[in-house]
């Protein structure tokens, strides 16, 4: 398992049960849209400044796993 991973939160009682950065209650979602919307990560942390290089690299971590185990259908294929 990536140590990273250990940077997300997954609880009921935070966010809804939506991974998010520890601490931070930002979710992973968030910052994967964000950056997949073309905002540079010096961009995001301005915006966000409690999250880290680090959180970035673990939502980027979290999603790589995400998709190992989930399958989900791109438009158009």
């Amino acid at each position: 398992m990536n140590p990273l991973l250990e940077r997300i939160s997954i609880d009921p009682r935070v966010c809804g049960g939506k991974p998010c950065i520890k601490g931070a209650r930002i979710w992973v979602s968030l910052i994967l849209d964000f950056l997949a919307e073309g905002l540079e990560e010096p961009e995001l942390l301005a915006e966000y400044p409690q999250l880290t290089h680090e959180d970035v690299l673990a939502a980027f971590a979290f999603g790589a796993e995400a998709a190992r185990v989930q399958f989900v259908p791109a438009p158009g294929g």
